[in-house]
Formats: structure tokens, sequence, C-alpha cells
């Protein structure tokens, strides 16, 4: 009799065994893909679905009203800082060096997934080289690599842009080549159609696609929807009309990748984030339903850190809404983190709490340490600052309301506050003396 109950017991340790080799594989499939999308130089006011009246974004208002539309995503003022943020999930003061230069010592989002099975690809804008500034390693097209990305499809990775601009005629690097110049090619189109090619190849198994785009930064020039496009001599016409157009064409490109998820039966599987890096470029003035709002690139104010955020996943996304929570650039690698299952160990908090609505208390707080080291045109900017919902604090003492002074000229004194206000200024004080306040003023200039 034992040894019959011997024989039952190792058959069923042999079948389980057997069933865990079977469905293991099917476990593996059920990771999302992850798909991370990063406009260049695009305020939060410059979406249809944020009240724009200037630009129509319909593919991402469907996204938005389908997923969750961030209304208080917090970015860094400018590009460099921004990307070294959300790609290392690190506040600024612990790894940012130069303007255009990303520290090989550091790991990036692409690490992180590889590491975790994920397949890789970082189509659009690198400029991470340092190659403004030529240090050490800025001819080094390995670099993405380095950083966790198996393939990529890139502007800017060795060479700065007085050798080829982004947009006609536009300078690629693609897995260690050049590719052929081409005055017909719109750069654009070239990264973006890796970033389909790269879904269609990557269909079966789970994949991480990093796209900050080439668009909607300035030079403000035609797009292959333009009628100046059709003539050579027009193709690289500067103008702010433009921007319009560009806005049209950046919103159409993403529309053609989630397209492809559908076309490959993954989209339902897929979380695809859409964030602009930082506020609209200075020379622009964009009309929304709550009045006329410049672009406040380079500058702490509330136009130059308030950034579109769109977070679109059918599988876990079941209660499509806006959140009102504050979004700090750390956020995305915690995130990352909580959906591989690993310890996170960045400065920021997972959004999956808000993906399935299980959110106990809205995020207060967004704290930035931004030193640009860009150009002295911004140095009255740099500043270390910590915001709620409607009152920045500024290390340097300076309390604003950005409700009633959005463009933050008039600084509240401590004699008129009311209690509610010394509260808030009293919390922000405490999360402030957590950071580290700026070295004496240096700067290296870049692009």
């Amino acid at each position: 009799m034992k040894h019959y109950l011997y024989y039952i017991f190792c058959g069923i340790i042999l079948f389980s065994c057997q069933n865990t080799s079977k469905i293991g594989p099917k476990k593996q499939l059920l990771r999302p893909n992850v798909i991370l999308i990063m406009a260049d130089d695009i305020g939060f006011e410059c979406l249809s679905i944020n009240g724009s009246i200037s630009y129509k974004t319909p593919v991402l208002d469907s996204l938005a009203l389908n997923g969750i539309n961030f209304t208080k995503a917090i970015s860094q003022p400018l590009c460099t800082p921004s990307r070294v943020k959300i790609m290392t999930g690190k506040f600024n003061y612990k790894n940012y060096d130069y303007f255009t230069y990303l520290n090989p010592k550091e790991k990036t989002f692409g690490n992180l997934f590889r590491e975790n099975g994920y397949k890789t690809a970082i189509v659009g804008k690198w400029q991470l080289n340092g190659i403004e500034h030529q240090l050490e390693g800025y001819d080094d097209n390995t670099r993405p690599h380095h950083f966790g990305f198996d393939e990529y499809s890139l502007w800017q990775l060795t060479k700065v842009k007085k050798y080829g601009e982004r947009f006609a005629n536009p300078l690629i690097e693609e897995n260690g080549k050049f590719l052929p110049r081409d005055e017909n090619a719109y750069g654009p189109d070239i990264v973006s159609n890796y970033a389909i090619n790269f879904i269609k190849r990557n269909k079966e198994q789970p994949f991480f696609l990093y796209y900050p785009m080439l668009l909607v930064h300035g030079p403000f020039v035609p797009t292959p929807d333009s009628q100046e496009w059709k003539c050579i001599e027009t193709k690289s016409k500067k103008d702010n009309k433009f921007f319009t157009e560009m806005v049209s064409y950046m919103d159409k490109i993403i529309g053609k990748i989630v397209n492809e998820l559908k076309v490959q039966g993954i989209a339902e599987n897929t979380l695809l984030f859409f964030v602009g890096d930082n506020g609209t470029f200075t020379s622009l003035v964009s009309q929304t339903e709550n009045g006329p709002i410049r672009g406040g690139k380079g500058n702490t104010i509330t136009h130059g850190n308030h950034v579109p955020l769109i977070a679109n996943w059918p599988n876990k996304i079941k209660n499509p809404r806006n959140y009102s929570g504050l979004i700090n650039f750390t956020d995305f690698y915690a995130t990352f983190t909580d959906i591989l299952g690993v310890h996170n160990k960045s400065d920021g908090t997972s959004m999956m709490d808000v993906f399935a609505n299980e959110i106990i208390e809205k995020r207060k707080t967004a704290t930035s340490y931004y030193d640009p080291m860009w150009s002295p045109k911004v140095t009255q900017f740099r500043n270390v600052y910590s915001q709620d919902y409607r009152y920045k604090l500024y290390k340097n003492g300076e309390f604003y309301d950005m409700e009633n002074d959005v463009l933050e000229t008039k600084p509240l004194k401590d004699e008129n506050l009311d209690e509610d206000q010394k509260t808030i200024k009293a919390k922000l004080t405490i999360e402030l003396a957590t950071f580290p306040s700026l070295p004496e003023f240096s700067f290296v200039r870049g692009q």
C-alpha cells in the first residue's frame, strides 16, 4: 500500500512539473509590452484633449479617453535634464553632469527591461553622448547598447546637428551605420517606421520601445503633409506657422504605431505612454479654451514644466478617466520596476495603483532640482522647487500661488499668508530640506 501511494505521489509531482513547463511560456507572454513615446518641446496646452484650440490631436485624444489622462505631470523645464531624469529614475542632482550627456555609469530603464528578458529598442533623438562638448566616448556608436537597447535608429548619436538635421534629408544612425542621405526622406518617418518594424518582429515576446520623438522641436519646418514639402527649395523653410502641421504629424505617427499594435493583435496587452519632455518653445503662443498660453521652455514656471501625459493599457486600465494627482518624471522608472516585479531603487513612485484604480491618496507634491548648465539665458531659472496642485516654493524662499499668478511675478509674503497657505508652505519646506542647494553658478554651453 505504501509503495502504491508512493508511485501516485511521484506521478502527481511529475505531472505538475510537466504542466508547469507547459504554462511557463504562456505566463511569460502575459507580461505587457511597454512603449514610452516622449515628444520634444510640447506643453500640456498643445493637446486638444487638454483644451487646445490651435491644434488637433485626435489619436492622442482617443488614447486619453480610453486610458488615463494625467493633468498634473511635471517634467524638468529642458530636454536633457528631463531625459536623464526619466531614463534613470533619479533627481538631477544625483547624475546630471552636462547638457546633452548621460553618464555611462548610470543604469537606465533600457538596462532594466533587458535584464528582465525584454527585447529593447530606442528610436528618435539621442543627444546623450556629450557630443556638444566632445566628452570621452562622444563618438561611441555603441552607447545605446550600453544603456540597455538591443537596437536603435537615432539622430544626434555621434554627430552634432550641423552635419545633418532631423527633418528633411536627415542624418540618422541605425545600429552602427549612417543611413544614406536622401533629400526626399523625413527623419520622423524613418525612425517611426523602424519602430513599427521592431513591433512586427517582436510581437511574440515582451518588448520595450522607447521613442523620444524628433517632433515637435524647432526648426519649425514643413512636414510631408505640407504643400511646401513638394519643392526641394522650401522643404526646410522655417516659419512658426509650421508648428501646427508638426503637431498634427506627430499625432499621425502615433496613430501608425497604435494601428500596428492592433494589426498584430497585441494592443490589449501593451502599456503605451505619451509624454512631453518640457514646455513649448517660447516663441509660440497657443490658443486654448482658457485663453492664450505662451510656451515656457527652459523656465521653471508652469508653462515650462507642465506637460501632457497619457497612459493607455486596455488589459489593466478598466476605468478611463482624468487623474489630477502630481506625477514626477522619476515615477516612470518606478512603474517599470513594479511591472517587472523587481525592487524599486529609483526616487519615484509607481503609477500602477492609478492604472488599477486603487488610489489610496493622490500624490500631493512634486519636487525638481533644476540646474540646466545650458545657457546664460536660463541662469535666472536654475533653482530647486517643490509644488502641490496650486502652490510652489523655491529653495530661495519664493512662494507662489500658481492659480492666481501663473507667470510667478508676485511672490507671497509670509505676513499675508492664511493658515492653509502657512501649512502648505511648511510641508513644502520640509520636502525641500531633503534636497541639496545649487552649487555656485557655472555652465557648459550647449545647443
